[in-house]
């Protein structure tokens, strides 16, 4: 499109609203999340389940569903390298850990200073999405 009747990507848009993470075992992801972010359920069936962080859904689907949603690709395979990563705003990282400790979850690393300003914490959910919390 060219001219002055162009609109800009970012006219187009509003906002990001939800995230989809494809998971390979609903119910321990569904206990994952529910005591790790404690966020509310938004919805729930045989193949998802959605909670709402602040200003956003998160929709965990199960990973044999969704093809339909991303083909030609293929859904990527579980136990890749780490490509992404989600950061949540916490109050604080220390707090938070110790929280994720008593959960037994898997600290991948920090607390920690970040050079660039925030102390942080990052974990993997059981299908291998990074989380960082950082304050």
């Amino acid at each position: 499109m060219a001219g002055n009747d162009a609109i800009s990507p970012s006219a187009r848009t509003k906002q990001l609203f939800a995230i989809t993470l494809f998971v390979d075992d609903l119910d321990q992801t569904e206990r994952f999340y529910h005591e790790v972010f404690g966020m509310p359920l938004v919805h729930k069936d045989k193949d998802s389940i959605a909670y709402r962080f602040p200003n956003m859904v998160v929709n965990l689907l199960l990973a044999s569903s969704a093809p339909e949603l991303v083909e030609p690709v293929a859904v990527g395979p579980s136990g890749t390298p780490a490509r992404m990563m989600l950061t949540l705003e916490v109050e604080d990282v220390d707090e938070f850990a110790s929280h994720l400790r008593s959960l037994g979850v898997r600290i991948l690393n920090g607390p920690v200073d970040r050079p660039w300003g925030p102390r942080t914490v990052t974990i993997a959910d059981p299908s291998g999405h990074c989380w960082e919390l950082a304050s």
